[in-house]
């Protein structure tokens, strides 16, 4: 799934280097015994982040909302700090935007000239 996740945590975590020197089952075993919070563990699980530190961003959210809530903007609703947890998920995530493809340099001049108003 990410050759480069699983390098960087065998390498880490037991000075392996090279993992296509060792058998695949050496390699399974060792993998296995990564720790939860490895990129590749963390990978594969779908996580962005490890369990902690989406625990230690949802405990900080809660304080921000429970002190939001005792001022007068929290009173009525108005300006909720933002959320930490909502930061750490979509950081990263690129905005979809549209895209135009043309077939021609033909079809873009035209669609261009129909955009800045020409002839």
């Amino acid at each position: 799934m990410d050759e480069d996740a699983l390098q960087c945590d065998l390498a880490e975590t037991y000075n392996i280097y090279n993992y296509r020197e060792l058998p695949a089952t050496k390699v399974a075993l060792f993998s296995y015994g990564l720790r939860d919070d490895s990129r590749i563990k963390i990978k594969l699980s779908g996580q962005n982040k490890p369990l902690e530190t989406m625990l230690q961003a949802t405990i900080a959210d809660s304080l921000r909302i429970l002190v939001w809530l005792k001022t007068k903007d929290g009173s009525k609703g108005r300006n909720r700090p933002p959320s930490i947890v909502e930061a750490i998920n979509n950081a990263g995530k690129k905005q979809e935007k549209d895209v135009v493809a043309f077939s021609s340099g033909k079809d873009f001049d035209s669609r261009r000239l129909e955009l800045i108003g020409g002839e």
